[in-house]
């Protein structure tokens, strides 16, 4: 893959960046931090050079400055509001967060119960928070919210919240997941703090919508791919466009929004700091671009990818067609269509000469390999094992793993454990050419070439189990599959 971003610019320019806007305000920032902070494999797909953990390593630079504070909604905590991406509910994650947070020296300082209303579970979950040494604080809702401003700024509103002490001049504020009332835990300190003559201020870091680059640019396309779920729309800020004559680019929920929050800063401060929804944001992702064509590029695949996410979601009754609806549109702003992804052509083409499934996994350098469907494997599996082949330099006509040695797990699959599919699986497959590595050099060969396949690409032309979807996940293989079951489901 071309890089296509400056990943050390990001980092010293960003984390410039915020401290500028902390001396702006005086004593204390602030600071609402959408999406994810230390995992965004989003970012990394699209702007290629951009690491996972970069939002991360940046806050690290500003360590002595900055303390961290979670939101979590209450009502996620008495619906047990599962985080879907790692399987378990927001308040567990609450927790592991803090874990890591603390462990790469972040200061965590406290955690605010949004929405607060005293259910046992939350008091439940409040206590084992304060069992650790973090503090927990409480805001409560408000009627009216977010438009009876007169209320919401007076001591009926944010007044009624607990005041959350806080020690650091950054203050980043963030939750496990959207609706955890992130900004509201925002305003509700800047009330309380100019209220003690405290000059803080508020600022909003989303990496995407990226703002200054254009607004059908693939990268943001594929950011409304991501989101289709939540129906969000990237939009030309009007704001902004009539204070500075300038075009920039930022979405509608912040846009729809931002007059409400003009008139809330207003009620605390006496005037808005800022004129549009742009002029909040930190973001400086846009200007650490170098190859726009390499990330375009990546972003055209990204859209793919998650118009399969959504016709998979679909099909299991997760998602509405309206979702799918939109991935198609955004299929056609960005002129591509699924046979730009080079593995989905290829994994059709062996399942029409084969009559059965297919699977397809591009290698890095380009190298296309199919694996189809036999007695012995799914062709996820035989995907697989030819690909490490491939990578090991191993004549195709060797067998990794002999007959012999595959029969007897498929008895014991199908005669002892009640399985109907006798076909071994990524797992079952990689634990048997685990063994036969012990003694076999060509398998232990082709072991060692898993880690090249972080980054691959992969197509099935049937919806994957859910073991073989893990497997190539925990690989780091870009999965997408056909909304099409194998077998009719009863």
């Amino acid at each position: 893959m071309k890089i296509g971003f400056d990943n050390q610019k990001y980092l010293s320019m960003q984390s410039e960046h915020i401290r500028e806007r902390i001396s702006h305000f005086g004593d204390k920032l602030y600071l609402e931090f959408g999406g994810k902070l230390f995992d965004d494999y989003h970012a990394s797909r699209v702007l290629p050079g951009f690491a996972p953990d970069s939002k991360l390593q940046m806050l690290l630079q500003l360590s002595d400055q900055a303390e961290v504070i979670i939101s979590i909604n209450a009502a996620d905590i008495e619906k047990n509001k599962i985080r879907h991406d790692i399987g378990i509910p927001y308040d567990e994650d609450v927790i592991r967060l803090i874990g890591i947070y603390k462990e790469i020296g972040l200061y965590v300082s406290s955690v605010v119960i949004t929405r607060y209303t005293g259910h046992v579970s939350s008091q439940v979950f409040q206590t084992k928070l304060e069992h650790m040494g973090i503090n927990v604080y409480h805001h409560y809702s408000i009627d009216g919210y977010p438009n009876n401003v007169d209320k919401i700024v007076s001591d009926e509103g944010y007044g009624k919240n607990d005041y959350v002490i806080t020690s650091r001049p950054l203050v980043i504020v963030t939750a496990p997941g959207p609706g955890s009332g992130k900004m509201a835990t925002c305003l509700s300190q800047l009330y309380h703090e100019n209220k003690r003559g405290i000059k803080a201020g508020y600022a909003k870091f989303e990496t995407f919508p990226i703002w200054n680059i254009p607004l059908k640019h693939p990268v943001n396309l594929a950011y409304e791919a991501a989101t289709a779920d939540l129906n969000d729309v990237n939009m030309i800020d009007p704001f902004h466009l009539e204070a500075y004559g300038v075009t920039t680019v930022n979405y509608n929920r912040d846009i729809e929004i931002y007059p409400v929050l003009a008139a809330m800063f207003e009620g605390i401060y006496g005037e808005c700091p800022y004129k549009s929804p742009t002029d909040m944001g930190v973001n400086m992702a846009g200007n650490c671009i170098i190859d726009d064509d390499a990330c375009a590029e990546a972003s055209k695949q990204e859209i793919i990818r998650r118009y399969y996410q959504s016709l998979n979601r679909f099909a299991k009754d997760e998602a509405t067609k309206d979702e799918v609806y939109k991935q198609e549109l955004l299929l056609k702003q960005a002129k591509i269509t699924v046979n730009d992804r080079a593995v989905v052509p290829a994994a059709a083409k062996v399942a029409e000469e084969t009559n059965s499934p297919a699977a397809a996994i591009e290698l890095s350098d380009g190298t296309i390999i199919t694996g189809k469907t036999s007695d012995l494997l799914g062709c996820a599996s035989a995907a697989l094992l030819n690909a490490v082949k491939q990578l090991g330099g191993i004549e195709d006509s060797v067998h990794l793993i002999p007959r012999s040695f595959i029969e007897p797990i498929q008895t014991l699959k199908t005669s002892y454990l009640g399985s109907k599919n006798p076909r071994l699986h990524t797992d079952e497959i990689l634990i048997a050419l685990s063994t036969c590595a012990a003694n076999d050099e060509n398998a232990r060969l082709a072991l060692e070439q898993l880690p090249k396949l972080r980054n691959c690409e992969l197509h099935t032309t049937v919806i994957l189990s859910g073991v073989d979807y893990n497997t190539f996940k925990k690989l780091g293989i870009r999965v997408t599959n056909d909304a099409v079951y194998e077998h009719k489901i009863d």
